[in-house]
């Protein structure tokens, strides 16, 4: 066993027996993953299971690396988990699933092994500042904020509005929303004067350093503009601000961010924003994984879809661990495009059981594979971001 193997084992041991010994595996039923697969190597418990069998001896990372691609890092898991369940509110205990994936991919890329999607993705990153968005969308710094023509938008600022990399190259509508949005309830930002990748995918994957790089060059720049606040609208990007910056920046880190939809809910709620436009259709939510399983964010918007005149809202009957996953995270879909297509699939399946003609996601990340499978039902099923369709009911139709 290697010094770096080694150290990761002895870090998460005491984490992997809670697990192994609990013996329930209550999370293979909520994992989306496993829900596909049926594979035992792909369960959680078979994560922390690995950890005991390494510190014994009996399998090292190279026999394990490949499993832990088999994780969107949704955290449905942590929350189905017996010892969070039952210890988590004496203790303040929480299974830490998602933490130990990142953990054994990053030991994988540092012993060098290497899953061949993943490599080619973070290199490009690194070329490009920005992440090669899923498909044949050109991506470069040059046109990085291409999606802001006509918008008349500063750059800096006390506060920043962050667009992420599949928002600035391919689904370009929902930043331009967002920022009419911002523009119309009086709310002053600017943009970066160079923004790269959050970096939050390039953790995940396991290459923690240029993970870093990424936030270095970010704070960097959202310090130099005088900036105090940053505006988030993809939960992804929600993530890496809120838990992985912290992680690296320690006390230095004082910025606050602001995820879009809370400040969307609060913009409707004390008038700044009017919703006066009805939008009829009838519609369902998708509740991003990042936003309601990892961070319990589930209310808010809810409450701005109840507010859209017009709208007819049938709410899914499955929150927190139960909540569905769209299966775009944790890189799942560079590596494993077919268990994100029969993920996204069950997905809308359900979603159209409830006989709605539109799916509204708050993550941009996830209305791709949901807009792919959604057009493949008998009756099409149209995926709109929160975000658009707000857009729409303040009377902000995009003319660029």
């Amino acid at each position: 066993m290697s010094s770096t193997e080694r150290e990761f084992v002895e870090q998460w041991r005491n984490a992997a027996y809670n697990c192994y010994s609990s013996g329930h595996k209550f999370c293979r039923e909520v994992c989306p993953v496993t829900q596909v697969t049926r594979n035992e190597v792909h369960t959680p418990t078979a994560f922390h299971a690995n950890v005991v069998a390494m510190e014994k001896g009996l399998l090292s990372i190279e026999d394990v690396a490949r499993d832990y691609v088999h994780c969107t890092q949704c955290g449905a898991c942590e929350l189905r988990c017996p010892n969070t369940l039952f210890t988590g509110d004496f203790y303040r205990f929480r299974t830490r699933t998602v933490q130990l994936v990142k953990a054994v991919r990053a030991l994988a890329v540092d012993s060098g092994i290497h899953q061949p999607g993943w490599q080619r993705w973070v290199e490009e990153t690194n070329r490009q500042k920005s992440e090669p968005v899923l498909g044949d969308v050109p991506v470069s710094q040059e046109h990085v904020r291409d999606w802001a023509a006509g918008l008349d938008l500063p750059v800096g600022g006390e506060t920043i509005l962050f667009c992420d990399c599949e928002g600035a190259f391919h689904r370009t509508s929902v930043p331009r929303a967002a920022a009419r949005i911002l523009q119309a309830a009086g709310v002053e930002f600017g943009l970066m004067r160079e923004q790269w990748c959050c970096g939050g995918p390039a953790a995940e994957m396991g290459y923690a350093e240029r993970a870093r790089e990424f936030a270095r060059h970010n704070v960097e720049d959202w310090r130099a503009v005088g900036a105090k606040r940053i505006i988030v609208f993809d939960p992804h990007d929600y993530i890496s601000f809120t838990e992985d910056y912290p992680s690296y920046f320690g006390d230095e880190y004082d910025f606050e961010i602001v995820l879009f939809v809370e400040l969307l809910a609060e913009l409707i709620r004390t008038g700044r924003l009017a919703l006066t436009r009805p939008v009829e259709r009838v519609v369902t939510y998708h509740d991003a994984c990042r936003l309601n399983k990892r961070k319990g964010i589930h209310e808010a918007p809810r409450e701005v879809l109840r507010a859209i005149p017009g709208l007819t809202f049938k709410d899914v009957d499955h929150v927190t661990q139960w909540s569905y996953c769209s299966g775009a995270g944790g890189g799942l879909s560079i590596e494993r495009p077919d268990l994100t297509a029969e993920i996204s699939r069950r997905r809308v399946e359900q979603a159209g059981g409830l006989g709605v003609d539109t799916l509204v996601s708050a993550c941009v990340w996830s209305e791709r594979p949901l807009t792919e499978q959604g057009g493949k039902l008998d009756q099409p099923l149209e995926v709109m971001d929160l975000l658009e369709i707000v857009a729409l009911s303040a009377g902000l139709e995009d003319t660029p």
